[in-house]
Formats: C-alpha cells, structure tokens, sequence
C-alpha cells in the first residue's frame, strides 16, 4: 500500500480551512474580474487615446495598467468559448523484441495474439492523446498539468493546430464552428517554452519589433510606440525596458523577464487565444508566479489562455480558474482547482491537510500509472463524477455554451479595440476574411527585417571581426607564399594551387556564421508561423543585410592577394576577381544558411559542413580533371559549389591565346631533363624540329592559356571573338594575318562586326557558299553584328571584304578543336586578295584581335559567378520551407 492511500486512510477527507479560504477568494475575484474587465485594446486607449482626445497630449504614459479600474468598461466578458471534444492522437513506434524472440515457434496449442488493425509484428500503435475533451472560456486561464511524457505539450500543440490534420481525430470549434487554420494564426499566438529572442536587442526593441510585424501600416508609430509602452508596463517591464536580452557571452535580463518578453511579443496584436508551453519551466517561484500574473490580465483583457505547467506553487494555483489533468495521453481530472478535494475525496483519496492539492495529485497518479492497473480506475471514475456533476447542477442556472456566432463575437472584439492586426468588423463576411493574413505589405516587412537584423548584427562585432581576421591572415599567408608568380610551367602549377585553396577558403570561412543561423532559424520558425511576414520578405532581407558585410571580407582577400600573386588582368581583371570572391562568399553565406535549416545543433552542423566543403573541393576539378571524373560520381563535380568560382579565376587568368606559359627549353622543367644545361636543351630542341619538320626554338610558344584551360578540362563555355572594330578595317588584308596561328575550341563564337564609318560591307558565310557577290553583301550603312558558332572540328568560312574602290575575297579556314585537341585537317591557303588594298596605318593598327579576358563580351566570369549567385539563393530558398 502507497504511502499517500495509507495517509489518506488514516487521516480522512478534512482539510485545511484557511486553505481554502484563500484559494475560494482568489478563484471569486478571478471570476468577478472577468466579467467587468478591459480589453487590452480599451486599456491602451484609456493610457493614451483618452488624453490625446481631451488634452491633445500624444505622449506616452507609462504606468501601471490598473485591472480594477473598470467602471468605464462593458460589465460584459467577451463571448468566446474554445471545444475540444474526442480529440485523438497516435502515433507507431517501434515493438521492442529481442532477435531470438522473431525466430522463435509459438508452442503447440498456444494460440498467438494477433496485431490490431494498422500494427504490425514490429511496430504498435501509442495514443498520445486519448478521447480528450473540455473547454475554454475568455477571461479564464486552463492549465493543463500531468507528468512529463503525460500529453501536455501535445494537448497544446493540437489545439494550436500544430499536428497534422490528418494524424488527430476528433473536433475542435470556436463558439461552436471549426476552427479554420488561417482564421487561428491571426486570432491566436503560440508561447514556446523556450524563450527565441534577439540576444542583442532591448526589452523595448524588442517589442517595437513585434508591433511593426504584428500591427498594421494604418497604425501611426506613434499609436505603435504607445502599445508598446502599456504593454511593458502590464508585463512589468518597465525597469528592464532599455536593458537588452543577453544571453551566454552578454549579460542582460533575468529569466522571468526574458519568460515575459517572449510572451509579450507574441500578445502585442491582442490576440483572442494564447497558448503557452509550459511559461513557468525553468523559473524560480517568484518569477513564475509573476509570469502567470501576467497571463491573468491577459486573461482578464479578454482572451482564452490555454498553458501546459508542470506543478504550479499555492500561489499559482489562486491564479487558476479550470484545470485538466493528464495521465497518459488520457483525461484523469478536468475542472475547477475548488473541486479538487472533493473529487478525490470521492474517489477514496483525500487531499491530506498539510498537501499542496496539485503536488498530491500529481504524486498519486504517478503511484497509479506504477500500479498493475495503472490509471484505469481514475479514468473511469472521472467520467463517473463528471456525469454525476452535470445531472446534480440545475439546468436553469448552466452558462450557455454559445451565445453569440463567430462572426458576431469577432465584430463585437473588434468594436472594442481587440484584434487590432488590420482587421474588419463587416459582419457579412466570413471568420476568416475579417480579419488579414499579413498585417502589413511585403516592402513593410523588408525594411523592418532589415533593420532588426542589422541592429543585431551591428552589436556583435566579435562575429565579423573573426571572419575578418581569418580572411586577412588567409590572404597574407597566401600573398606571402605565392608571391608573383611567373609564367612559367612552375608558375602555372602554383597558380592552379593559390585558385584551389583560396576558392575553397571562402567557404569555409562562412562556417563560423552558423551558430547565429541556428538560432535565427528557431526565431523565424516562430514568427511565420502564426503569420508575422512572408517567408520571401525574410530572405531577401537577410540577402540585403549580409551583403555589405561580404562586400568587404571580398574586397579585402581580393585586394591583398591579387597583386600580390601577380595575377593577370590591371583593374579590369581585378574587379573580375573580385566578383568572384563575392559570389563565393554569398554562395557559402547561403549555404550555411541552408545547412542550419536541416541540422539540429551547431557541433553537427561544423561536422557536416566541413565534409561537404572537402567533398566539393575534391570534385572541383583541380584534384582531377572532369572528363577523367567516373560517371558515378560526375553529379557531385556539377553540384560542387568551389568547381564554379574556381573554373571562373582560371577562365579569368588564362582566357588568352596570345600569352605563353611554356616556351622552348620550357618543355623540360618538369621533366628528369629539367636539370640539364641550357645548351643540351637547344639541342634537344633542334633534333626535336628537324624530326617533326616544325621549326622548335627557345623562345617558340608551346603551351598557351588556352591549352591550358584545355588540359584543365574548362572547355564548356564559350567566347566571344570579335572580327572587326568601329573604325572599319580592310578584312582580306588584316583577317589571314590575325589568323594565323589561332585555335578556337567548339562552342566558340565568331562576331564579324560593322561599321559605316569607312562604308564598309563585310559578309561571312559558312563553307557553302561559293562566292562573294553584292547579292550576299551586308549593307554598311547600317551598323551591326553577325555571329557565327563553331559547331564542330572543322568548320570553315568564306569572309567577303568589298569596299567602293577595291574587291576583295579570301577562303579561310579556322582551326577548330574539340576538347581532346582533335582538329579536321590541314589548313587551306588563303588566296591573295582581289585587287590592292589601301588603308591608313591608323587604320592597320586596329587589325582583328579577340576579346580581352577581362572585357565584358568574355561571359565566362559573368556566367559562372550567375551560377554561384543562384546555387546561393536556392540553398537559401530551400532552407526556409
């Protein structure tokens, strides 16, 4: 026998009378407040819209809100009235069942248990909820109390529709019609039971915030600004108002205080329904007793409060005016704290007289759930006492369940400056279009994202300044260790390096933003989902926000190792790389960001980040080439966010066929001849020409940036050449010579430009055209440009030049290659021009060239660092469903 049934029997059913005194005169000024208590709407207008309207005076009060104070106020509660009625909830878990046992016969005349519908030999069905049922009234508080694992939160969370319509059964009404889910996410809030706020931002700011979300654009600031001030001062927040949250690194307001913040943000619309989980977690006896003194005038101002506690004090219990305990997923008691006694009195457990009522009942059903029988007989007994009850109590003195429809009663909330989110009180519209599903339009909840991120951020400069740190002592190092490079085979193998690593140290770098992205997430989490902003308002305002700060950590790496390295390019080059840099650093931004959607703590997410990262860096192609990469694993080189940025930097120092990287003797450096005098080398280069019949010298080019962006395997993209300038040019005298020696890859495009100004008409046709005549002649009058694609090896072109004193026409040949080096043929000689030629050297000067690798009709660099960009924002994007 338990030792509170054995108390129980010895000392009767009495109890304490100054107990019940005082619990009897809290529960009676609870119930007389709530039928002559203010809106928090009315409590507003009474602190500042009363004075304006008689003084004109808009300043804002700060004062304690008086709740007895309501002569001026409707003696009538709002009529709101939250059912629940056989609301069930399960879910399957796995059976636990030694291996042995699956393998084991049953023995012979044993009969076996067969599963119940939907379970199986290895998963059971667990009812989390249980034919729960009751009710909610506004100017009440309903505490739902069990212990842990007894269904509290889930009770909760399936009130606040956060379970899935399909997995709970049973019904859910407000004043007697379902509860549509957009009508409860503006109608309702949701208090966690832990507290998800801005570490860095005031008490104050933090409530402002929540107004500029919450309220509408119709609203003044400075109506906003006095809400926020009442509200601080109902909360008790006065003292704390300028102090900011805090959290391990900065000291800032108490627990209590931040409970109440978390709670204030979340009642700063009024909203007609407030769920809490469990708000006194954690908080020391004063504090949680001023936490749920708090939800009493909220209560009293008009709203249902639904909260899970966990074992409230004496004092709390004063607070309470329904009470549903839980046992298992299953209703054990439900009504009013002075009933208490009695039921378990009747139930042949009386509350011994030096018990707290709620402790003694928690401990009893937990011995009972410990018993063989378990809860059963408390269950049955509560339906029991709960029919006895309703067929005892005089039909004629019973509160209607439902007075007014919901239409009515939310006209009538509104009429009286409750649900002020932009709503209407037409009441020949539906619940659900009274009332907006954002308070404010999308630029509105930009500009406010915008600047409470950047508030935060601005106030933690240790952040920055780490990931500034690690990119300049990165950049020194690197600047210091490849420190201008020559052209040379040397030169290019520690150029491939310096890209490989500092590509991928942009990535890594952002890792150390994801602690802050992880506790952004649980923020955003909450606020969208009772419909503070858009999802998409969200992320192009953190876009906006990081972007400054990633400009700089860009510039910085960029402006210590471009010429410091000796890259290619002037300023033109440099900007090229820089917007590279910048593209990465948003890519790996946006990537973290992604990251710290799916991860579940911050030492998971460094783990994880860093395998991916060196994932990518092995897939960028710098390890191995692309075409060499296996089938099997090619996907992951095209997903690789580093293959992107580092294709672009070498795209953006090679691009040129005009430069030489190995020249002559050059060929041997890497090879065991590197070491041999120079002359052996000569030599070398001699026998090797007159062996080909190509002549070989010292200074004879080899390998060129082409080639090497070929042996990289960078051959998909293509460029642009230009054939022709605006001053207009002799084709047939300039375009064999600039000819001569070229190589185009598949892919790449010729433009043959115009220009009027020497009455110049050009023409270029593929190889099928025979002949040039003034039929297929483009008019010059009109300036233009026709583009060509190389298709494939092989191509060839006829360019016709024709000015108005000479005729020319050439057949050239262009030398186009494939990604393995594979042309078509031997070059055609070009025949001499038809007629002489006469131009100004000023003219010759301008002789066809291709395009610099850093002018702006060279798409390499734009399209890969598009690519960076949209990879970043998709990453971003899909961290947010």
């Amino acid at each position: 026998m338990s030792r509170i049934v054995a108390e129980n029997m010895l000392q009767g059913g009495e109890s304490v009378q100054f107990y019940d005194q005082r619990v009897q005169q809290a529960m009676e000024m609870s119930q007389a407040s709530a039928y002559s208590s203010p809106t928090l709407g009315q409590m507003l207008k009474r602190v500042g819209d009363v004075r304006k309207e008689v003084t004109g005076d808009e300043t804002p009060v700060h004062r304690i809100l008086d709740m007895s104070d309501t002569q001026s106020i409707s003696s009538h509660s709002l009529p709101f009235v939250l059912s629940f009625n056989n609301l069930t909830y399960s879910v399957k878990v796995r059976r636990k069942m030694p291996f042995p046992a699956i393998l084991r016969r049953p023995a012979a005349g044993v009969s076996t248990a067969h599963p119940v519908a939907g379970e199986n030999l290895f998963t059971s069905t667990k009812f989390l909820l249980n034919n729960i049922s009751g009710e909610a009234r506004d100017g009440e508080i309903v505490a739902v109390l069990g212990a842990s694992g007894s269904g509290k939160s889930t009770l909760i969370d399936a009130l606040a529709n956060r379970i899935a319509k399909e997995s709970l059964k049973g019904t859910i009404t407000l004043n007697g019609e379902p509860l549509d889910s957009r009508l409860l996410k503006v109608i309702s809030a949701y208090v966690m039971q832990d507290d998800l706020l801005y570490p860095m931002l005031t008490v104050e700011e933090t409530l402002m915030f929540a107004a500029e979300f919450r309220l509408p654009r119709t609203l003044s600031k400075s109506k906003k600004k006095m809400r926020v001030q009442a509200l601080i001062d109902q909360l008790g927040l006065r003292n704390a108002a300028k102090t900011i949250i805090g959290d391990e690194g900065h000291r800032g307001v108490s627990g209590g205080e931040r409970r109440r913040v978390s709670i204030g943000i979340d009642i700063i619309h009024d909203p007609i329904i407030l769920f809490l989980d469990e708000p006194t977690s954690g908080l020391d006896s004063t504090s949680a007793y001023m936490v749920v003194k708090v939800l009493q005038r909220i209560a009293q101002s008009g709203s249902i409060v639904i909260m899970s506690i966990h074992q409230p004090s004496y004092r709390i219990l004063g607070l309470l005016d329904r009470m549903l305990f839980l046992s298992r997923g299953q209703t054990v008691y439900s009504g009013s704290p002075m009933n208490l006694p009695h039921f378990f009195a009747d139930f042949g457990h009386p509350i011994p007289d030096s018990e707290n009522r709620t402790e003694f009942a928690l401990d009893l059903i937990r011995e009972l759930e410990g018993s063989p029988g378990g809860t059963k007989s408390l269950v049955e007994f509560n339906k029991t006492w709960e029919n006895t009850k309703r067929s005892n109590e005089n039909p004629g003195t019973l509160t209607p369940t439902h007075g007014l429809s919901l239409k009515e009663a939310i006209s009538a909330s509104i009429s009286r400056g409750k649900l002020v989110s932009g709503t209407t009180s037409d009441i020949h519209t539906s619940p659900a279009s009274m009332v907006p599903t954002y308070a404010n339009p999308f630029w509105i909840e930009m500009l406010v994202l915008s600047k409470r991120s950047f508030t935060n951020s601005w106030r933690v400069p240790e952040l920055f300044g780490i990931r500034l740190g690690a990119i300049v002592v990165t950049g020194f190092i690197l600047a210091t260790m490849f420190w201008q490079l020559d052209d040379s085979p040397k030169g290019v193998q520690e150029r491939l390096g310096f890209f490989a690593f500092a590509m991928s140290t942009t990535f890594y770098t952002c890792a150390d933003a994801l602690p802050v992205f992880l506790q952004e997430r649980y923020i955003f989490m909450r606020e969208t989902a009772y419909n503070a902003y858009r999802r998409s308002s969200y992320c192009l305002s953190h876009a906006i926000v990081s972007l400054p700060a990633l400009i700089f950590l860009s510039f910085a790496f960029a402006a210590i190792t471009f010429w410091a390295v000796g890259l290619e390019g002037g300023f033109s080059g440099f900007l090229f790389y820089f917007a590279i840099i910048l593209a990465s650093f948003w890519a790996g931004n946006s990537f973290v960001t992604f990251l710290s959607g799916v991860v579940p703590s911050v030492m998971l997410g460094y783990t994880i980040v860093v395998a991916i990262l060196a994932y990518f860096l092995l897939f960028s192609g710098f390890f191995i080439n692309r075409d060499r990469i296996p089938p099997y694993w090619i996907w992951f080189h095209y997903l690789s966010l580093v293959k992107y940025p580092y294709e672009a930097v070498l795209q953006n120092e090679f691009d040129d066929p005009t430069r030489c990287f190995v020249k002559g003797i050059q060929l041997f450096d890497n090879s065991p001849l590197g070491n041999v005098p120079n002359a052996l080398k000569e030599r070398l280069l001699s026998t090797m020409s007159n062996t080909l019949n190509v002549k070989i010298t010292s200074s004879t080019c080899v390998t060129t940036g082409a080639d090497i962006l070929v042996q990289q395997g960078i051959t998909d993209l293509t460029t642009n050449y230009i054939v022709g300038d605006s001053s207009g040019w002799d084709i047939s005298t300039d375009l064999d010579t600039w000819l001569v020696g070229k190589k185009f890859m598949v892919g790449d495009v010729l433009v043959f430009q115009y220009s009027s100004l020497h009455s110049v008409s050009e023409v270029a046709t593929k190889e099928n055209f025979t002949g040039c005549n003034t039929n297929n002649v483009l008019d010059s009058s009109k300036n233009g440009n026709s583009n060509f694609t190389l298709t494939k090896p092989g191509d060839r072109y006829f360019v016709c030049g024709n000015r108005l004193h000479c005729l020319g026409g050439m057949k050239l040949h262009v030398n186009v290659e494939n990604a393995n080096g594979t042309s078509a043929g031997s070059p055609a000689a070009a025949p001499s021009p038809e007629g002489g030629v006469s131009f100004s050297p000023s003219s010759k000067s301008k002789n066809p060239s291709f395009v610099p690798n850093f002018a702006l009709s060279n798409i390499h660099v734009g399209l890969d660092s598009m690519v960076l960009v949209i990879l970043g924002f998709l990453f971003f994007a899909f961290s947010l469903v």
